[in-house]
């Protein structure tokens, strides 16, 4: 529900499910699927949207894997392999991962899909990966679910539980059948049926990459001063299958796009095993509409006007294309959005939800987000939203702001979770920036996800509407409270505290910095003074968070880490927080390579990669030419919760 009572149009309800019942379903480009007859021109996307791009390129990055001879080129594995391994946050066995793919909560199980190259440490040969888990946390991989094939490679897409079979995908159940029992000793229904479907699963024991964790566990030595290695008691790959679904006439369904230099489609999927392979249609593409930069579908169940809308980007036409169904495989173009917002080159990875605005009685908006690449304010990768109304057929903002998701530049191509219980809005995003995101200094893998995220919206101070974002569900990891007990800072002085090395920490903070009598500028002190956090070590490296008071603002500079240069790897950032405020709260999140900022309850969050050659071992609270008062510190360390080798 929004606070607006707008109700929608119900013309196209009524139009695709006449067509549907008139059979009126025509051909279009290639073998595509598209409803016609009765549709008018305003129907279809307008051709400025659709403008061909056949010599361009058709993403804005490149993809070294995909280049003749990539796959030969060896993997070195080196010492940052292992230190660079997050323990908390979701990382790739081995291989380059970027977009998350078909987030949904079956009712058992959470399913994370991933762009994934299990070939090589780069970008290219996309399938799509898989891992399991029952708390957004502790994961456990799975065989690969969509292949790169002869049609394309599987881009970014979604999945949907069609429970009641609408698509007509799913075979028919009979009557009498149940599934099998599942015993140590027997195999089960559904291990006959993939075994059955095995050649159309086209799944061999080859497609499972090789893991990390059968290589020898590195002990700790002069090269290795960050100390030990973790590795798996057992070097043996096992993929346990999540719980099967309970009994339904349907199942899951992916919709993706399928990729290659001259075409991008929309494509579906059925899964027979409740998620861990996927057959396509036979019929497939769903959807096309003759250019190469036309991808990312998200999908969702729209109650109100009682039709599945799709979300998906005419990418380089800077179009957020709107789609209706009522049985997943036949689309009506509704209405399109943009250009809007950033200029970029691509826009990519749209997500439309309703979210809550925080406060009781105080309604919901619609949300739409879009990835940009390249473009962003800061370089490179970026996402942006816009607040406004969905009524079923078209997004209207209700003005011309838009916003970022984040003030530092290692976070994007967003998805939400479908199928959440209470319906929260959860979401995860790639944890990497298209700039430097090959180059990184860890070899055998890269890529790794943001900690899960759980939306709402708030207003602030000036009566604008804008992003709230929370770390989902952490405090369950949180291990007993490293003592750090600091009330008040004097000026021009600090505390430290020791910190266990090659685990993930969480710190809480709320400070609120003196007034100065006389706030004239003062070097580098700040005119009303500045308070700072600093993560330090021997070797004279530092990673610093900092509040200025004078114009309530806050920075983060990773420049003084030694671990990664590059010509693209921003160093230093900074957001406003509230105007003419000299109190500020910050939640942080520090993993290895990942660092979250949550700062003012979620109001303003920085995502960034971090690199320091030798380990954090410290944690320091300075003020400088003003004293603060600590009215909140907490610092916990975090359980490791990824079965990946990690520094320890």
């Amino acid at each position: 529900m929004t606070d607006h009572n707008d109700l929608p149009v119900p013309g196209r309800r009524r139009a695709l499910t006449s067509l549907l019942a008139a059979g009126t379903v025509a051909g279009t480009v290639g073998s595509s699927l598209r409803l016609t007859g009765n549709a008018s021109a305003a129907d279809e996307p307008p051709k400025d949207a659709l403008t061909p791009h056949g010599h361009q390129p058709s993403n804005a990055h490149i993809e070294p894997a995909d280049q003749p001879g990539a796959n030969n080129k060896p993997v070195i594995r080196t010492q940052s392999d292992y230190f660079y391994r997050p323990s908390i946050h979701f990382s790739p066995p081995t291989g380059f991962m970027n977009d998350p793919n078909g987030l949904i909560f079956d009712g058992q199980t959470y399913h994370l899909y991933y762009q994934y190259d299990p070939t090589a440490p780069y970008a290219g040969r996309v399938h799509w990966g898989h891992a399991t888990s029952t708390d957004l946390y502790t994961w456990q991989d799975q065989p690969i679910a969509i292949d790169q094939t002869a049609a394309g490679e599987a881009y970014t897409g979604c999945v949907v539980l069609d429970r009641n079979n609408v698509s007509g995908l799913f075979p028919p159940r009979k009557p009498d059948e149940t599934p099998a029992p599942a015993t140590p000793a027997t195999t089960t229904a559904t291990q006959a049926a993939v075994q059955a479907l095995a050649p159309e699963l086209r799944k061999t024991t080859s497609d499972t990459p090789f893991a990390p964790d059968r290589m020898p566990a590195l002990g700790p030595n002069a090269s290795a001063p960050f100390g030990s290695v973790y590795a798996p008691p057992n070097g043996d790959e096992v993929h346990t299958a999540p719980p099967a679904l309970p009994p339904m006439p349907g199942g899951l369904v992916a919709i993706y796009t399928r990729a290659t230099p001259q075409s991008q489609t929309q494509y579906v999927a059925w899964s027979p095993d409740g998620g861990q392979h996927y057959i396509d249609y036979d019929h497939n593409p769903i959807l096309n509409i003759g250019v190469n930069s036309f991808r990312d579908p998200k999908v969702f169940w729209h109650e109100a006007s009682g039709k599945w809308i799709m979300v998906v980007v005419s990418s380089r036409a800077h179009k957020v294309l709107f789609y209706g169904s009522i049985d997943l495989l036949h689309w009506m173009h509704l209405s399109s959005f943009g250009p809007a917002g950033l200029f970029g080159v691509d826009y990519e990875c749209p997500n439309l939800i309703e979210l809550d605005i925080e406060g009781e009685g105080k309604g919901s908006r619609w949300v739409l987000f879009v990835s940009v690449n390249p473009g962003g304010p800061l370089g490179g990768s970026v996402t942006q939203y816009f607040v406004g109304d969905f009524d079923g057929e078209r997004f209207t903002p209700e003005n011309t702001v838009i916003g970022l998701t984040d003030f530092a530049k290692d976070s994007y191509a967003m998805q939400v979770y479908d199928s959440m219980p209470d319906n929260q809005a959860v979401y995860f995003a790639w944890f990497g920036n298209w700039q430097y995101c090959e180059e990184v200094p860890n070899r055998s893998w890269r890529g790794l996800m943001t900690l899960p995220r759980r939306m709402s919206l708030r207003r602030d101070e000036m009566n604008w509407l804008r992003l709230v974002q929370r770390p989902y569900g952490l405090e369950a990891f949180r291990g007993e409270k490293i003592p750090f007990k600091v009330d008040r800072i004097a000026a021009q002085s600090g505390v430290q505290v020791a910190l266990p090395t090659g685990t993930a920490i969480e710190l809480l903070l709320t400070v609120t910095v003196d007034e100065r009598s006389n706030p004239q500028p003062d070097g580098e002190q700040g005119r009303a003074g500045r308070f700072v956090i600093v993560f330090s070590n021997g070797q004279g490296e530092s990673l610093s968070i900092g509040f200025d008071a004078f114009s309530s603002q806050l920075w983060l500079d990773r420049g003084d880490l030694h671990g990664f240069s590059q010509p693209f790897f921003t160093e230093r950032f900074s957001t406003p927080l509230i105007a003419n405020s000299r109190r500020f709260s910050l939640r942080l999140v520090l993993d290895a390579c990942a660092l979250e900022l949550f700062a003012n309850d979620g109001l303003s969050v920085a995502t960034a990669l971090v690199f320091p050659a030798n380990p954090l071992t410290t944690l320091g609270l300075q003020a400088t030419n003003t004293g603060a008062t600590i009215e909140e510190l907490a610092l916990y360390p975090l359980r490791k919760t990824m079965d990946r080798p990690t520094a320890l």
